[in-house]
């Protein structure tokens, strides 16, 4: 039976890694906007609940799970702010489920989306026909954001933490010659330097990471 003691010990471990990994990855890492992000909070809340009441797992290989966790946890996150590709194969992308009032059927097909669910999701939004739809995003987290006809706010995240969003540029029918010349043209700097970039009423707002 494990003592009070070690099991003091163990919480007291998980609840500094857990306030370390929430510093350091930041306080979105408790609100998931992806399917990793979810599994990650799952496997620490596993390795947490799972080992406090194990007496064959002493506390120093309980505290070394945690650091190999936390370990893994940063060098995925590292890859996926300097990669798009592995981004976009760990996390996945956005998909364009209707376009131009019309429902983009391999995009539905490839997600495995149920009309039902669709038809819930813009119902949610105050859509009730498809042909109002200019453009509907299915978002890594399964939310669906709505451009409608009309729209005069319609914003395009072209540049994410230094990665340039292929999709959508390919969507507004521009290449990376134009974004690059953009950016340049406006800051002085490559894309690597630019925290956000978004497409608003045909011009790209462009958020440096170091504002000076």
């Amino acid at each position: 039976m494990p003592t009070y003691l070690d099991v003091f010990i163990k919480l007291a471990i998980g609840i500094i890694m857990l306030v370390i990994q929430i510093n350091i990855l930041g306080k979105g890492n408790l609100a998931p906007i992806s399917a990793l992000d979810q599994v990650q909070n799952y496997v620490l809340g596993g390795i947490i609940g799972g080992v406090i009441y194990n007496n064959t797992i002493t506390v120093l290989n309980f505290a070394m799970v945690l650091v190999i966790w936390t370990f893994l946890v940063l060098l995925m996150k590292f890859l996926k702010e300097h990669s798009y590709w592995i981004k976009r194969f760990v996390d996945g992308q956005p998909l364009v489920v209707i376009k131009n009032g019309a429902l983009e059927m391999n995009a539905i097909m490839k997600m495995g989306l149920p009309a039902s669910e669709l038809m819930f999701k813009l119902r949610a939004a105050g859509v009730d026909e498809i042909q109002t739809v200019k453009r509907a995003i299915l978002e890594q987290n399964g939310q669906l954001t709505i451009i409608r006809y009309g729209d005069e706010t319609v914003k395009y995240p072209l540049i994410q933490d230094g990665q340039i969003n292929y999709q959508l540029l390919e969507t507004l029918d521009k290449d990376v010659s134009w974004i690059e010349k953009e950016v340049l043209n406006q800051t002085g700097k490559k894309i690597d330097d630019i925290y956000l970039g978004e497409f608003i009423h045909g011009r790209l707002i462009l958020h440096s990471f170091n504002a000076n």
